[in-house]
């Protein structure tokens, strides 16, 4: 990630308030960059899905539960027809591939 810079957001209060109690002083501006960069990366796997889903048929629902395992870093379950691996093109880390 580059450098930082500082931005006013506007959050609900109870939200705000919740997550400074759970990071305590200092740890704020970590733990929403932590859940923007979540965030981000979720919405690029989500696109990369529907363009896989343009060309392909639907992803069945053991090639979607093997990705979900993957993502939780469950090894165990994450076998079966879907395989994830690196990829620096996706800029999720992450392709599908049958």
């Amino acid at each position: 990630m580059s450098g930082s810079r500082k931005y006013s957001i506007s959050l609900p209060e109870d939200l705000a308030e919740a997550v400074r109690a759970h990071v305590g002083p200092g740890g704020f501006s970590a733990y929403v960059a932590e859940a923007l960069e979540q965030r981000v990366a979720m919405d690029k796997l989500r696109e990369i899905v529907a363009d896989f889903e343009t060309d392909n048929e639907a992803l069945t629902r053991e090639e979607v539960e093997a990705a979900r395992a993957l993502l939780r870093h469950d090894h165990r379950q994450a076998g079966g027809a879907a395989a994830w691996c690196p990829a620096k093109t996706t800029g999720t880390g992450f392709h599908l591939r049958r």
